[in-house]
């Protein structure tokens, strides 16, 4: 009897999970049919942004440039590669999968608290109660992840690889798909990686992870830290380096929230024995 029960809850858990799902899965749906309908805003002013000389990055660089009196050595001038469809549902198929990734990420908060709401009655009444704060710093982390990758690690990756040449005779023409998936991947990439305090947070919520693991691999987490920033970015020192910094100082921070909660979890522990 006690193991029907036993199984009986867990399939009530998972009836539960299952309506996380179905209700995360209707609201990326949602934002991801107004995408679709929307598609000169979501690719001629935002996905094809990266291609076009007046992008905001490309005008801060050549501002820069113009600053340390390098001329236009930093400008983007006109564009190094022209895009081109190659498949016959190439230009289709981009589309519903665009529309998918912009409802997944104007949906993250709302995907977020989903599964918050799953999890959270499992914690204890003051550890809920800190669940609003957690949804908002995740959705700002993601969102400030995608807006760094979007308007610094992609035009970096577009310009870069969109004009590197082997040859002078061998013209650079971009696939749709190719350039669409470069830009995307970059930027949500670039969000996941920005959750990392979030992520430090939980495991050492459930004793996975102390500051002092994170301070005695402090130099092994650089050295990952740049392998992965080679990996998003092109192959360039400086786009690594704009990659590698803020994940070095989302580490640092990711230490304080470690220590924060081990601090919060003793003084529990010390009030509990006075009481």
């Amino acid at each position: 009897m006690g193991a029907q029960k036993e199984e009986m809850s867990f399939l009530n858990h998972l009836e539960i999970f299952r309506w996380h799902l179905i209700r995360s899965a209707l609201a990326i749906l949602f934002f991801a049919i107004i995408a679709f309908i929307f598609k000169e805003v979501v690719f001629d002013i935002i996905l094809l942004g990266p291609q076009k000389p007046d992008f905001p990055t490309y005008k801060v660089l050549c501002s820069i440039s113009s600053f340390l009196g390098l001329d236009d050595a930093l400008c983007m001038s006109v564009s190094p590669f022209s895009l081109q469809n190659i498949s016959m549902s190439g230009q289709f198929s981009t589309h519903i999968m665009t529309s998918v990734f912009a409802g997944f990420v104007v949906a993250f908060p709302y995907v977020f608290w989903e599964f918050w709401r799953f999890i959270s009655p499992a914690l204890y009444d003051a550890e809920t109660k800190i669940a609003r704060g957690v949804v908002f710093f995740s959705s700002v982390l993601f969102l400030f992840g995608v807006l760094f990758g979007y308007y610094v690690i992609a035009p970096l990756s577009v310009n870069f690889l969109g004009s590197y040449q082997v040859s002078s005779t061998v013209a650079n023409q971009i696939s749709l798909t190719s350039f669409i998936s470069t830009v995307t991947t970059v930027s949500l990439a670039n969000g996941v990686i920005f959750e990392l305090p979030i992520l430090v947070y939980f495991l050492t919520k459930i004793g996975l992870l102390t500051p002092e693991f994170m301070r005695m691999y402090r130099k092994h987490a650089m050295v990952v830290t740049l392998i992965l920033s080679a990996i998003i970015t092109p192959p360039d020192i400086t786009s690594q380096i704009l990659v590698a910094f803020p994940l070095m100082i989302l580490y640092e921070l990711s230490i304080k929230i470690s220590a924060r909660v081990i601090k919060n979890q003793e003084n529990k522990k010390y009030d509990f024995k006075s009481k």
